[in-house]
């Protein structure tokens, strides 16, 4: 801290002996002006940087604010205490654990010296003068643990002469210039002079030179050894700082297994019947989330804590780990489901935890944030289910850190610049939207950066706001927004059906511009497509800008960055861009982050915590994350959409299918949400299992179809019997799957994934030869037929109109070779929910096409869909409340 003379001095010797031997060193050096906070934030760092293996704190601190040195010097780890200075170092010292602890770095190069003389210190009366806690008071703990009769004496000691001639070994380091004097040494004695003084000499050009605390001149003739000043210590004490930093290399390097992570898991207590989710969510205590950060190789710098159990992720550290290499790439999917889901995220949650806390493997769950719309309405929570779950579920489930909140605002603010800019266009004339898109202040006219962007587009290069012609001026200020082809709706993470179809604009102060409009809920925004797929703050950035919400009169695209607003989303989103880092029950790690429907968006949690997690786990470490839907909907679109942005390749699909499922794809009756299944679910039937199998092994060849293994999750549940488990475990490894086991993860958590774990440990062994299933640069309508063909089983597909007019509109827009999304029902392999099992020779009909181009990809509409869910007869939140005794929340499931 600062910029004293001698401490720079004392500084360069260090990093010169450094540079000589081979290790790296660094200066870190703060201003005068950084306070004790500044510093204890440099050292927080430090102690959680691996690649550090000891660092030093210069004194005295030049600073002209107040520091405390003592606790500036505890802060330091003590296993990197290099200089020996923290309270706990000392105290091992004094209590002779010296082969854990780091000695100071003078007193430990005294010793060497008095080693280097042959003499046994052993058995020898020593003398030290000085109390210092650098020298002084270690150098006596030091002898007296070598084993020698040690006496401390000081200033003040009456009779040092006497004491001093009884030395066999004397250390002094008084900071008196020739203190000892030469005849009070008694002879043979060993003679360590650790002080430097500065005394007036007329023969030097400094006029002064330096001297030690002994008479050397009279000394060195009764000492059988005796250290010069300079020249005896002071290299020794560098030198022994290098032997130190060593020395916490090795001792990091004997603890440390390359790629392990050191991690305290949770013990489950398994109970039977199994309680309810919030019953098991609450029996856990959950590590701190700053512990979980540091287990995973997080440095402090890089995590902003939201309370005790949730933190954000500094996109800084993808830079850090730039360099790692990455884990093993997994993806959870699943067979077209039944209306209640069969259990995806729960796999997801039973897979990590057997990974990590059982076969202690690094391993990260990367899973998407939910909506509050379905958990306040028919679905409930999404943080998994019995003992494999996201925890604490009720942050999981509700606001989390608030990402979902900036969308909203968001979204909203370019719904809301798209009619303003529609009404003010029509109120004003050229020059009074120009005087206010551009305004004089203090007599100067400047263009924004997003204007200059604008005038470009437009093939306008100029800078000057007073040189453009009034033609420029009128294709500068008219977006000639044609309120007939806007796309882009307002969002509310609510269920609300009432809110789909709406009039807008009806308020007298409008003058008469109203439209019809429409709420979507707020996961089914494109920034929230945006936020999933960017891989950066500028790339997010960028793709705000492209976002095209509606077209001009004349045709051409209308974007966020044409409406001036992309630096705004930018500023509204920056924080909703880090990774959000949570627990599992069994306490390994989870990023949740970004949350886009599965339907008209990708339905995949984001690029940026996969990239993250694959880094922080390490080459032989396991990345696993859920696909939304089944697999012909949402691991197709992982793998065309998201690794295609993204560059990373997957290594195995783990296919979740449950009996339940299975049944319904042979014949079974209906399943209805809140309804008991009727008995053909509840009692062994094996033809009706064997017949639904054939959903299993067209979703098993989807997968194939992309080259990577599949394992296939068989998650059981209580009804099914042990034949209905093996039916389905056999008739999967015949479709081809790598392997299938059947998982009770749900009772057992962990435990009862570890078959599973297994199974995927092998596959990622296995040769993956992973490709795409089409190239972006086809036309739109033969991307759409290989999807329908490959994956769904259709015989062909047909463009209704408003289709065919949208393949003509982005082809021309510029729009044609970007991937493809499909927005179809996940309930059926076709577009017809109510056909099960394995339909094939349908034509699958295309409604509509529309664009995401700042995500990056065409949505076509397969059937009816609506993007604002409503609520049921009696939802969710008719069981959640406030605990009156906790205060937490009761009957979130």
């Amino acid at each position: 801290v600062g910029n004293r003379d001698d401490s720079n001095l004392y500084i360069n010797m260090k990093l010169k002996a450094a540079a000589e031997i081979g290790i790296s060193a660094n200066h870190i050096k703060l201003p005068n002006t950084a306070t004790e906070a500044d510093v204890l934030k440099c050292i927080a760092s430090l102690n959680a940087d691996p690649a550090v293996h000891g660092f030093i704190v210069q004194l005295p601190l030049d600073s002209n604010k107040p520091i405390n040195t003592e606790k500036i010097t505890n802060a330091v780890a003590p296993e990197k205490d290099v200089d020996g200075l923290s309270s706990i170092n000392a105290g091992k010292l004094s209590r002779g654990d010296l082969g854990d602890c780091f000695i100071p770095c003078t007193p430990k190069g005294c010793m060497e010296l008095i080693r280097q003389t042959g003499v046994q210190v052993t058995g020898k009366r020593a003398v030290v003068i000085g109390r210092s806690k650098i020298v002084g008071a270690p150098m006596h703990d030091l002898l007296l643990w070598n084993n020698a009769t040690v006496t401390t004496c000081h200033s003040k000691t009456s009779t040092l002469a006497e004491e001093v001639g009884k030395a066999d070994i004397l250390v002094v380091a008084a900071g008196k210039a020739e203190m000892v004097k030469g005849e009070w040494i008694k002879p043979g004695a060993i003679v360590i002079d650790c002080g430097i003084n500065h005394v007036p000499d007329s023969t030097k050009a400094s006029g002064k030179r330096v001297v030690g605390d002994v008479a050397y001149n009279t000394a060195k003739e009764k000492a059988s050894y005796i250290t010069p000043v300079p020249g005896g210590v002071g290299p020794m004490t560098v030198a022994m700082l290098m032997q130190s930093t060593v020395e916490s290399a090795q001792r990091f390097l004997e603890k440390f297994q390359p790629g392990k992570w050191t991690i305290q898991y949770n013990q489950l207590t398994l109970q039977m019947p199994v309680p309810s989710d919030i019953e098991i969510s609450r029996s856990c205590i959950p590590k701190p989330i700053e512990q979980v950060a540091i287990e995973v190789g997080l440095l402090p710098d890089e995590v902003e804590l939201y309370g005790q159990t949730k933190a954000k992720i500094q996109l800084s550290a993808l830079n850090r780990l730039k360099n790692q290499p990455d884990g093993k790439y997994v993806v959870v999917t699943g067979i077209t489901p039944t209306p209640l889901g069969e259990g995806k995220s729960t796999t997801t949650v039973g897979l990590v935890q057997a990974l990590g806390a059982h076969l202690h493997q690094n391993v990260f769950a990367c899973v998407r944030q939910p909506s509050q719309g379905p958990t306040f309405g028919i679905k409930g929570g999404a943080a998994g289910g019995g003992y494999c779950q996201v925890v604490p579920m009720e942050e999981f489930n509700l606001h989390l850190t608030g990402d979902i909140h900036a969308i909203t605002a968001a979204n909203n603010l370019v719904a809301a610049a798209i009619d303003a800019r529609i009404f003010h266009e029509l109120t004003q004339s050229d020059q009074a939207l120009y005087n206010r898109l551009v305004p004089s202040v203090n007599g100067v006219r400047k263009f924004s950066d997003i204007q200059i962007r604008r005038l470009q587009k437009l093939g306008i290069n100029k800078t000057d706001p007073t040189a453009l012609t009034k033609e420029e001026i009128n294709s500068f200020v008219r977006l000639d927004i044609d309120p007939g082809t806007i796309t882009w709706q307002r969002v509310l993470d609510t269920n609300d059906r009432f809110l789909r179809k709406i009039t807008i604009g009806q308020s007298p102060t409008e003058k008469g511009f109203s439209r019809t409009a429409q709420f979507d809920i707020t996961v089914s925004s494109e920034i929230m497509a945006v936020l999933a797929l960017a891989d950066g703050l500028d790339d997010m950035k960028k793709r705000f800008g492209r976002m095209v919400v509606a077209s001009s009169k004349k045709g051409q695209p209308v974007t966020a960055d044409d409406l001036g607003v992309t630096g705004a989303l930018a500023v509204l989103m920056k924080d909703a861009i880090k990774p959000n880092l949570m627990q599992t029950l069994e306490g390994t790690p989870v990023f949740v982050h970004a949350g886009p429907f599965a339907n008209i968006a990708h339905g995949n949690s984001s690029v940026l915590a996969d990239k993250i997690a694959l880094k922080l786990v390490g080459k032989d470490g396991f990345v696993v994350t859920e696909a939304g839907f089944g697999a012909d909907i949402g691991m197709e679109k992982f793998f065309d959409i998201k690794c295609r942005y993204s560059g990373l390749r997957p290594h195995v699909v783990v296919l979740v299918a449950t009996v339940r499922a299975l049944k319904m794809h042979g014949g079974g009756p209906t399943v209805t949400a809140g309804v008991p299944l009727p008995r053909e679910y509840t009692e062994e039937n094996l033809q009706l299992l064997a017949n639904g199998c054939s959903n299993l092994n067209k979703q098993i060849q989807n997968a194939r179809l992309f080259g990577v293994p599949v394992v296939v999750a068989v998650n059981a549940f209580k009804t099914d019997t042990k034949a209905e488990l093996a039916l389905v475990v056999q008739k999967a490894k015949e479709a081809g799957a790598f392997d299938a086991v059947e998982c009770t993860h749900w009772a057992e958590g962990g435990k009862g994934a570890l078959a599973l774990a297994r199974a995927v440990q092998r596959a990622s062994q296995a040769p993956s030869n992973f490709r795409f299933l089409y190239n972006t640069e086809l036309p739109i309508v033969d991307k759409i037929r290989l999807i329908a063909q490959q994956v769904y089983g259709a015989r062909d597909i047909e463009l209704l109109p408003e289709a065919q007019e949208k393949v003509a509109v982005y082809t021309k827009q510029g729009f044609g070779n970007l991937p493809i999304c499909m927005a179809k029902t996940h309930l059926s392999l076709s577009h017809d929910p109510e056909q099960k099992g394995a339909p094939t020779g349908f034509v699958l009909p295309i409604r509509d096409i529309r664009a995401s181009v700042g995500a990056g990809f065409l949505y076509p509409l397969v059937g009816t869909m609506s993007t604002m869910p409503g609520l049921p007869t009696r939802p969710c939140f008719y069981d959640i409340d406030l605990d009156p005794v906790s205060g937490g929340v009761n009957g979130l499931f």
